[in-house]
């Protein structure tokens, strides 16, 4: 399965769930309390993080993906801090404050990289209150690619399944990351994500893989799932859908030091990724390798685009050949965050010929990914005349793609190439023929942007008109 990271910035997800604060106090321990046989920790330095639903808000957000966040909270400091936190990251806040609750508060107290006590402070927000979630959400909904229900158990989703049905009546795709004992409430659901602990609570034990399949299969029918995806820690993961083959996904990490938040990346990459448009194979895949990042991090954790993107290319390589404007800019980003230079280079290559094989080897050799944008047939005829071009854009680029020198190929409509250099920004920009830098379209856009202008030679003085005219010649003649 190869895999090309999609536009999480076009994927808006609303994550609807219970808002958390994680607080941490930090300090030194050298002595014991004369009151009681307890350490006392002299208080040095705190730290808020948001959790629940706010880790998974911040999972999406630190993909680039705009995200909404509708959650329960007390109108309280604890409250505040979430927002200030949540918002300044880029996450859209849409709190209902309670005045008779707090906001649901973990407490830890670490000393010396140890965690010696929690406290935490919570009570259940008014059945009234809870009523006022699907109103919210309804609004949300309305600009949403995808719907993530963020479950711990809490309270804030009372009532799951109105807001199931409420997002699947307008066809938005509903991810879950099941808490308890009754997953009926998850019912209709796109997709739910247990870990195995979770789903053989529900289903039985399951000693071997036949039997998780089969016992998987049924929940997934038994609960009207779209996908059941269990995540199976050092066993990776395994994807269920109807009428398809399970698909297993080995664990990626190479080394484990905490697994707290896993679950809240795997089901934030999964939903930006399905949001964004990506199948459901493809997405599962990109959060498996996300859960292998995230766990060889200490405490709750994100994972960034770039972080992805380099464990995408490790694991798969950068994907070549032909490609669609948006998916080239990604391959892009990612071959420049390597330190790679980017060579651009555009023609009709109509009739591919010795001339267009030497050229394109010579404008390889100037950097280490060469990207040739190619006319579409439109366009060549708007430049060529009637009758060109010979051969039809899919055409032309199935045979520069299969170019030892060439990476990528991307057609264009335009007559200039002008919006792809100011798209792409390559390092260096290459024009066969006999022009001057100066003469080239779209110089001064590499110019601008810090890139190089190159005019190399067509080897052996070939011409695509000159051999569409010998053939037709040779026609008329015969």
């Amino acid at each position: 399965m190869k895999l090309t990271l999609p536009r999480f910035d076009k994927a808006r997800v609303v994550v609807a769930g219970d808002v958390m604060l994680d607080r941490y106090w930090h300090g030194p321990t050298r002595r014991i309390s004369p009151e009681a046989p307890v350490p006392v920790v002299r208080v040095t330095g705190s730290e808020d993080r948001p959790g629940g639903a706010g880790n998974v808000s911040l999972n999406i957000t630190s993909l680039g993906a705009p995200v909404w966040l509708l959650g329960a909270t007390g109108d309280d400091e604890a409250a505040d801090s979430l927002t200030n936190s949540l918002e300044s990251a880029g996450v859209f806040c849409d709190f209902i404050r309670h005045e008779q609750a707090p906001t649901i508060t973990k407490l830890r107290v670490i000393s010396q990289h140890q965690q010696l006590m929690r406290l935490d402070f919570e009570e259940s927000f008014s059945e009234s209150f809870q009523e006022q979630i699907p109103e919210h959400l309804e609004k949300l909904l309305d600009n949403a690619d995808a719907l993530v229900l963020s479950d711990y158990g809490k309270g804030t989703l009372s009532d799951l399944q109105s807001l199931v049905k409420l997002a699947r009546s307008r066809n938005i795709p509903v991810l879950a990351d099941p808490k308890g004992a009754d997953f009926e409430k998850y019912r209709g659901a796109t997709v739910i994500t247990p870990n195995l602990s979770e789903f053989e609570t529900i289903v039985g034990p399951c000693p071997d893989e036949k039997t998780l399949v089969e016992k998987g299969q049924k929940l997934r029918r038994d609960l009207e799932l779209d996908a059941l995806l269990i995540t199976r820690s050092e066993n990776g993961m395994t994807l269920l859908r109807e009428d398809e083959t399970e698909l297993h996904f080995p664990a990626q990490a190479r080394e484990v030091f905490d697994v707290t938040g896993a679950g809240d990346t795997v089901i934030a990459v999964l939903a930006a990724a399905i949001a964004s448009g990506m199948p459901m194979p493809e997405a599962t895949a990109l959060a498996n390798i996300a859960a292998g990042i995230v766990v060889g991090k200490l405490g709750t954790a994100t994972v960034s685009l770039p972080e992805l993107r380099r464990a995408v290319s490790s694991v798969h390589g950068v994907e070549r050949g032909a490609m669609t404007r948006e998916q080239l800019e990604t391959v892009i980003e990612e071959a420049k965050s390597h330190g790679e230079r980017i060579v651009f280079t555009n023609g009709c290559f109509d009739i591919l010929h010795a001339g267009h094989v030497g050229y394109l080897e010579e404008a390889r050799k100037l950097g280490d990914r060469l990207i040739v944008a190619i006319n579409s047939d439109e366009s060549v005829t708007r430049l060529k005349g009637e009758g060109r071009p010979i051969n039809s854009v899919e055409r032309r680029m199935a045979v520069l793609a299969g170019l030892e020198s060439v990476d990528w190929v991307v057609p264009f409509h335009e007559d200039t190439p002008e919006t792809l250099l100011e798209m792409f920004k390559p390092d260096i920009l290459v024009k066969g023929g006999d022009y001057t830098i100066d003469q080239v379209v779209g110089a001064p856009i590499v110019h601008e942007h810090g890139g190089e202008v190159a005019v190399l030679e067509f080897l052996d003085n070939c011409s695509t008109t000159a051999i569409v005219r010998k053939i037709r010649k040779e026609n008329v003649t015969a």
